[in-house]
């Protein structure tokens, strides 16, 4: 059945959020799960992945479900054109999976940065990589094996309970636990990566057309660093397996761990306790950039260690109007008088067609803004907020925002669809909490 305790106290990576659940489950297999929301006696239940969501999507005052045995690798259908689906357990870590894909010859055809959270965690908050042709994660999604609030056990994808798909495969776990996962991955392919300092105006007018940034790599980002005019480039491009360009070890520890998290961990400190050394501080930081080149399996280049604490907000904006939006972030940072040391960071992603996509149905760009735990972010977050609603812009579902189902529904054009399924799926609210209620609102 699985090991279950009592008043457990939990809180997210990025202390953001605390709970104190009546009941901790770890159900053993997909039975013993069934079986926990059969018995779940009018308690309200929500599942936890890795605790990297900064916002109380997975806070509950009920059960709580950690699904960390339902890891497996549970089956391999390779097709004619190479590509295979994979149906692994919902609990499985992506480090795991991307290792798990890797001896058998596949991967993942795109990641974000972070490979710490649960492949259901990941999916259910919209999680992202970058590259102009790609979508997130919810979109290599083509099945999801779901326990519903009425403890049965369904198999959706596009074409079985296809409206319960939609939600299951991004929707916060609102309409049930996901049991299994099954994703359509590509062969296993190498990336060069580039990494390089530019100018951010070089790299702002660079961005578009067929040969700009965006376009001419199959993923592209950008680090712009605050009070400064600087920022990092990172090219990612698929390369033939017989181009080997090794980062060496030394280079690596140098670039990885002791600049990426142990010195940029002192300098937040520092500018902590001296918040006007912050603009000399990310000046020293973007002329101590240097460049780059590797290749490497592609979740070793896309997936980067982070070590140092940070409050993260994140919105998606249409791609035409991410110079506007940076401009006008820049103007504010100045004008405030606020400090930022953490780099803002920009990626990209093709439109889709998930329901609740932050990139549903238009070309976009994020903007991610990040402060060290130890300073105020509120204030920055909330006049970001301010500048990205001007276009419109969809928050990250699993990273701080303000935003409510009201506003929301004007922003998803199939967030009607959303709540419908969701009333439906669990008209008593099993898997609700606080969060969920105020961005997709009750059921009543």
């Amino acid at each position: 059945m699985g090991r279950r305790s009592v008043a457990a106290h939990w809180e997210n990576w990025s202390r953001t959020e605390s709970a104190s659940p009546t009941h901790v489950a770890h159900p053993e297999d997909e039975d013993a799960l069934r079986t926990l929301v059969r018995q779940a006696d009018g308690r309200r239940v929500r599942a936890v992945g890795g605790g990297h969501s900064f916002t109380g999507a997975a806070v509950t005052d009920g059960i709580q479900v950690h699904l960390d045995a339902l890891a497996d690798v549970q089956q391999v259908d390779v097709r004619p054109d190479g590509t295979a689906h994979v149906t692994v357990g919902a609990g499985i870590r992506l480090a795991r999976l991307n290792a798990e894909l890797g001896r058998r010859g596949l991967a993942m055809r795109n990641l974000g940065d972070i490979d710490k959270q649960s492949i259901a965690g990941a999916i259910s908050t919209g999680t992202h990589g970058t590259g102009a042709g790609l979508g997130g994660l919810c979109t290599q999604v083509v099945g999801a094996r779901l326990v519903t609030a009425a403890g049965e056990v369904l198999e959706t994808s596009p074409t079985q309970h296809s409206e319960l798909f939609e939600v299951a495969r991004l929707g916060l776990g609102s309409v049930g636990l996901l049991a299994a996962v099954t994703l359509e991955v590509v062969p296993a392919f190498r990336l060069q990566a580039r990494e390089e300092p530019w100018a951010l105006d070089a790299v702002l007018e660079q961005l578009d057309g067929p040969d700009g940034l965006v376009e001419a790599n199959d993923h592209f980002e950008f680090y712009w660093f605050p009070h400064t005019r600087g920022a990092l480039t990172k090219r990612n491009n698929r390369v033939p397996d017989s181009v080997v360009e090794p980062l060496s070890r030394t280079r690596a520890w140098v670039d990885d761990e002791l600049l990426s998290n142990g010195v940029f961990g002192l300098t937040n400190r520092f500018t902590t306790l001296v918040p006007a050394a912050t603009p000399q501080v990310n000046r020293i930081a973007t002329r101590a950039l240097s460049a780059r080149r590797y290749t490497a399996p592609s979740h070793e280049v896309f997936v980067s260690p982070r070590r140092v604490r940070f409050r993260e907000m994140e919105y998606a904006v249409p791609r035409e109007h991410l110079v506007d939006v940076l401009a006008a972030i820049d103007a504010w940072i100045t004008a405030s008088g606020t400090y930022v040391p953490f780099p803002v960071e920009v990626r990209f992603a093709a439109a889709d067609d998930v329901w609740l996509s932050t990139a549903h149905g238009r070309a976009t760009a994020y903007v991610a803004v990040h402060q060290y735990l130890r300073l105020p972010h509120v204030r920055y977050f909330d006049a970001v907020e301010r500048i990205v609603a001007q276009v419109d812009g969809r928050p990250h579902w699993g990273k701080l925002h303000g935003l409510d189902a009201t506003r929301l529904a004007e922003l998803y054009p199939r967030f009607a669809d959303v709540r419908r399924v969701r009333t439906s799926a669990d008209p008593d609210g099993m898997f609700r909490n606080d969060y969920l209620d105020r961005v997709l609102a009750t059921n009543e």
